[in-house]
């Protein structure tokens, strides 16, 4: 079977049910927050997230990175809705393709501090846990732009090159038809998918907190988006900084590339203690995890209470007897004498086993434990009256 010397474009964009248009971008991009809510689970659990948090986060999360990715594409590509032949009706039209991911993550992070903020969560934690899944969501979410013919890159003769109908709105005017160009939805596809393996891998060995992760996400993905920006030929604001004139998507990932270097270095030099792993704010961890914090304490105090008497004082090794065999209720030390054996017992045996005649009774006892004279001495006047 030969191999297509091409990349075809899709037939479809997208399908109707009744009044209702279903766009092909728009599935990509819900399959790519179903993949990163279901990692981003596996991923909070691990950690000792409380479960229901993630769906918490997922609702003030994604509407804020939606409009944040709108936000950001509209502002950084301007001229199709504010310039001379502009339409503003188009910015609420994002099955049209047009979410800048800068806006989406800021946005995002601003919804997922909300949620924090009211859960009792450390934003950091949550946003080490979720790094893999929004880089895991970017790499399906750019299979939209495939079925909206947009965002690619220069012309290019590779076997991999990427067809575009001569008849699509997204076609180069100057380009021949026929012409093939670099597929950079596929590359960016390809790197982040990387990328999801290498973030998981290099946690599962390091055990990265207090946003590590997340920052070399940042830098990963900067990286990558540096030389896929400067392939594209779509419409972008052009930037020139010390001479040297490029997109703006390029310049900025150039500074968040090095802004997360920097914040990745200083975060990995702060020492690491039980407390910056936890997940919940200071004050604010379950009780059940707040018990289990300091165990051998705990442990310690319990044996302490357990040594000690009544009274507050500390049982010494010498009370070998209970406190009952002392009049005074005192405990007993191991200097005291032991009792000697009852008349008529013999060694070894049970007083309790030999039976005792009415002149053997012991006399009565008052509640100390001490015998009372004037009841032994009717007693005994009893008995020789018997």
């Amino acid at each position: 079977m030969a191999v297509p010397a091409s990349i075809p474009s899709p037939g479809w964009s997208g399908f109707s049910i009744g009044p209702l248009t279903i766009h092909a971008y728009a599935l990509c991009i819900l399959l790519g927050i179903v993949a990163a809510l279901w990692l981003t689970s596996r991923r909070w659990k691990a950690r000792g997230g409380p479960d229901e948090f993630i769906w918490d986060a997922a609702i003030w999360a994604i509407p804020f990175g939606i409009i944040g990715g709108r936000l950001y594409h509209v502002f950084s590509s301007p001229d199709a809705y504010f310039g001379p032949n502009g339409d503003l009706a188009l910015i609420p039209q994002i099955w049209r393709g047009g979410l800048g991911i800068w806006g989406a993550v800021a946005f995002g992070l601003l919804g997922a501090w909300i949620a924090c903020r009211r859960a009792g969560i450390k934003l950091p934690a949550f946003m080490d846990a979720a790094a893999p899944g929004v880089l895991l969501a970017q790499a399906i979410g750019r299979w939209g732009n495939w079925f909206n013919q947009e965002l690619f890159g220069a012309p290019t003769t590779l076997p991999w090159g990427l067809q575009i109908d001569a008849d699509s709105p997204n076609f180069p005017a100057d380009a021949a038809p026929g012409a093939l160009f670099h597929p950079t939805f596929l590359y960016e596809s390809l790197w982040n998918l990387a990328g999801v393996a290498l973030l998981l891998l290099l946690d599962k060995r390091f055990k990265f907190r207090r946003g590590m992760l997340f920052w070399l996400y940042v830098a990963f993905y900067t990286l990558g988006r540096i030389w896929i920006e400067i392939l594209r030929i779509d419409d972008a604001e052009m930037i020139t900084i010390l001479g040297v004139t490029q997109r703006l998507n390029v310049w900025t990932s150039l500074l968040l590339l090095v802004a997360a270097v920097v914040i990745f270095i200083v975060l990995a030099r702060q020492p690491r203690t039980a407390e910056t792993d936890s997940v919940y704010l200071p004050g604010r961890a379950p009780a059940d995890d707040v018990d289990s914090v300091e165990p051998a304490a705990e442990t310690a105090e319990v044996r302490q209470d357990a040594s000690t008497e009544d009274d507050g004082l500390p049982a010494s090794r010498g009370d070998a007897l209970p406190a009952s065999a002392h009049g005074d209720g005192l405990p007993a030390s191991r200097d005291d004498p032991e009792p000697s054996p009852a008349a008529g017992e013999k060694s070894g045996e049970s007083p309790a086993a030999a039976p005792r005649s009415d002149s053997e009774q012991p006399a009565p006892a008052d509640a100390r434990g001490t015998t009372d004279p004037l009841r032994a001495e009717g007693v005994e006047n009893k008995r020789a009256q018997d």
